[in-house]
């Protein structure tokens, strides 16, 4: 049961109709961008299948294989008939390119559906992935700076000018802190979060500038991939430089409206670290409404690290930008102008 037409992974992926024939919980783990789950089996019926090839052998998986597939072949067709998409391809892959994607491709492909097969599976993919965050022609630039300078909204001014982009953030559903996900938003696994990172960055040409907001090895739950964080050590930092007072104000803008109980816990996951006395005093100040007070308490904990960080990693050229009194978009344009 092999596939007329297989592929090696490339960009090619990225303008296809893609079918994930991987189990659910496997496509809940990182799949490729866009793709579309087409499970051969249930998680259930995965895990029947591979006990039995392990306690009886190939044949007796692959017979009760087709037992389960058996009665699911029409709708399999029916539903890829459904999502082929004039002038797109249609893809399938499974883990390693074997059986599972093998079989998809052969039924479809007998049905007069055409159909490419990913060589090599979800691996190949990952594989090329990986390569690509540590070796592809993208000259990042980072925009940094101490917390509360709006290095966020800078990026996202600078996208709005047309320049290339990647919104760390956005993609990992968090603000980079402990107070960076207040509203509970559920995030991607680091290998999905990986992988999106990956497709925004296949989509710029090869040494075009790219801006990303500074961040350290973990956005809340996610990791970033090693090869995309050592990159980002490596490249040139814009760091933008505000006025205590501009910070505070920044942070109150960003995290005011949150429920009080919510900014509490927050400050309760950097006791360790902000010490119990000006917990204590940072909660005192929330649940009297004074956000202003809580924010300078809790600069003193991030500056300190900040400055830890930028010690312990010293950074081949850093080039500080006067936003002082400037909005994010005339921050952009300084960058875009003078970068």
């Amino acid at each position: 049961m092999e596939a007329k037409q297989s592929r090696e992974p490339g960009g090619w992926l990225f303008g296809a109709v893609v079918l994930d024939a991987r189990s659910p919980g496997e496509f809940a783990g990182g799949a490729v961008p866009g793709a579309v789950s087409f499970p051969l089996f249930d998680d259930q019926e995965r895990a029947e299948v591979g006990t039995l090839y392990k306690q009886s052998g190939q044949e007796r998986a692959v017979e009760r294989g087709l037992e389960v597939v058996g009665p699911k072949l029409a709708g399999f067709v029916e539903r890829a008939r459904g999502l082929r998409e004039e002038g797109r391809e249609l893809a399938v892959y499974c883990a390693r390119g074997g059986m599972r994607s093998g079989s998809v491709a052969w039924l479809l492909e007998t049905a007069g559906v055409p159909v490419v097969k990913v060589e090599g599976g979800y691996k190949a993919y990952r594989r090329w992935v990986v390569r690509e965050l540590a070796e592809g022609p993208w000259a990042l630039q980072v925009v940094g700076g101490m917390t509360g300078t709006g290095k966020t909204e800078v990026v996202h001014a600078l996208a709005r000018r047309g320049a290339a982009t990647l919104d760390l953030e956005g993609l990992a559903r968090h603000l980079g802190s402990a107070f960076g996900n207040l509203e509970r938003a559920v995030q991607p696994t680091s290998e999905a979060f990986g992988n999106a990172c990956h497709r925004v960055l296949h989509g710029f040409a090869p040494g075009e500038r790219v801006w990303v907001e500074d961040e350290s090895r973990r956005i809340g739950a996610v990791h970033l991939p090693e090869e995309l964080h050592g990159r980002m050590r490596c490249a040139p930092m814009w760091e933008l430089e505000r006025t205590d007072e501009e910070r505070i104000a920044h942070l109150v803008a960003v995290y005011g409206e949150a429920p009080a109980g919510r900014l509490v816990a927050a400050f309760e996951r950097i006791r360790p670290k902000l010490g119990g006395a000006d917990t204590a005093r940072a909660v005192e100040a929330v649940r009297a409404g004074d956000h202003a007070a809580a924010a300078a308490i809790g600069l003193r904990y991030y500056d300190k690290l900040y400055r830890h960080t930028q010690t312990r990693a010293a950074r081949p050229a850093v080039h500080p930008v006067d936003a002082r009194g400037k909005t994010a978009e005339e921050v952009a344009a300084l960058l875009c102008g003078g970068g």
